[in-house]
């Protein structure tokens, strides 16, 4: 069980799958102004990438050590006021250290641990990777940027 579900993870953060991007590959090639660009009242790739974060750690706090976002707010993380790349690279690297997080903390789940309730946790968080990305694909191609398609 842990094996399908780490596979079920990874697949919809960054192994290859055959549905198409998963949230690393929506992600690729984004940089800070456009991940900062708002279409309309529609949260902004910044965002999105911040709000998958931030549900991996709600995740870890319920089937490991809870731990706390190093970001404020709750739900949507807001992105920093000033849109840099080293600030993007940052929150990217963030994204990335909270699903290894939640990976170990996935593998290091004692069987008895995987009740329905927190195997169907799991499914969720990585559909919610999958959701985001199609999300993040959508607002780029909204915005013209080429990697969006």
């Amino acid at each position: 069980m842990h094996d399908l579900l780490l596979e079920l993870l990874d697949r919809a953060f960054d192994a290859r799958s055959w549905h198409g991007a998963n949230l690393t590959g929506a992600l690729r090639g984004v940089d800070a102004d456009t991940a900062a660009r708002r279409v309309g009242r529609r949260k902004t790739v910044w965002e999105q990438a911040l709000h998958a974060a931030y549900w991996k750690q709600r995740v870890i706090n319920k089937i490991s050590v809870p731990g706390r976002f190093p970001r404020k707010g709750s739900n949507w993380p807001a992105a920093p006021a000033k849109a840099t790349e080293s600030a993007w690279r940052a929150d990217l690297a963030l994204l990335k250290d909270v699903h290894r997080t939640l990976r170990a903390a996935v593998a290091s789940l004692p069987g008895q641990a995987l009740t329905p309730k927190v195997v169907q946790m799991i499914h969720g968080v990585a559909f919610h990777d999958v959701y985001h990305a199609g999300q993040i694909k959508l607002l780029r191609r909204l915005i013209g940027d080429a990697g969006g398609n």
